[in-house]
């Protein structure tokens, strides 16, 4: 099989387990809700990022500051040399969504567990309840990259592209939240928009088609057949969306670093902002 296009990117438990106590490795649970997950048990020496209080603005819709996460690095004890292995629950979706957030602001040794917590726990490997006290790190965030991440004037002025054919618009929410049939997936019934339905012009490549049952990602090979298959070419830029853009940047983990391809974004207000404004088209 053939090697993924940045393989450097993805850790495997063992690898893990060996370096759990190695001072240049630090570990973090991405949590959604953590009274379920991190405060039950997590990883040793894993700090915890809550997705709500630590990765979104607190007033604004809106990802953190990067002034914001340079003080969340360094509270982690992390520099600028220290490897960061982001792992969680749902599949990943959130530590995926921090490996995204992360990057779009400069940090370049980030490592996303391959299976996440899910894995982790079936193969009984070691846990605890212990908080660990990290000594304060000296990480600096970086300028944004706007090559990461769209708005949504960037994705309706990109509309005639798709209707094109030379931009691939990529919606990995389940089929009936695609065809409009439900307005928010189960694990979050509340949590929906005031219409159902997609993006003109979207192709629905549900994000755990790119997963095996265990969480872990299929093979290079694989891969490529799913998104080659519905169209989706490395020669054309690609945006992703799904809910909120969680699941979204899981794809766009897959897109970018396993599979290579070099122009990916992510449309982080998704659905819950596309489909609740008035006068935006959408296909059911």
């Amino acid at each position: 099989m053939a090697a993924y296009a940045h393989p450097e990117v993805l850790v495997e438990n063992d690898w893990l387990e060996a370096h759990l106590s190695d001072p240049k490795v630090r570990v973090a649970e991405v949590d959604y809700d953590p009274a379920a997950n991190y405060e039950m048990a997590h990883l040793p020496g894993a700090v915890l990022f809550d997705w709500r209080r630590d990765i979104n603005d607190p007033v604004n819709r809106d990802i953190l500051s990067p002034e914001a996460f340079t003080r969340l690095f360094r509270t982690a004890g992390i520099d600028d040399d220290t490897v960061v292995v982001l792992y969680g629950d749902f599949n990943n979706w959130f530590a995926a969504f921090a490996f995204w957030v992360f990057t779009y602001y400069g940090a370049h040794r980030l490592r996303l567990l391959n299976g996440g917590r899910k894995k982790w726990i079936a193969e009984d490997r070691p846990l605890t309840k212990a908080v660990p006290q990290p000594t304060q790190g000296s990480f600096a965030a970086r300028p944004a990259d706007p090559k990461l991440r769209v708005f949504l004037e960037g994705v309706r002025a990109a509309l005639p592209e798709v209707k094109a054919g030379r931009l691939s618009l990529v919606d990995v929410r389940g089929p009936k939240e695609f065809s409009g049939e439900i307005t928010a997936p189960p694990e979050y019934p509340t949590e929906h928009a005031q219409r159902g339905g997609h993006i003109p012009g979207a192709k629905n490549i549900p994000w755990a088609q790119a997963v095996r049952d265990d969480g872990t990602f299929k093979s290079r090979e694989e891969l490529e057949a799913l998104y080659r298959g519905h169209g989706v070419l490395p020669s054309a830029p690609v945006f992703t969306y799904c809910r909120i853009g969680e699941r979204s940047s899981h794809t766009w983990f897959v897109l970018k670093y396993l599979l290579g391809y070099p122009d990916v974004r992510n449309y982080d207000g998704s659905w819950t902002e596309w489909g609740n404004l008035v006068r935006t088209p959408i296909e059911k």
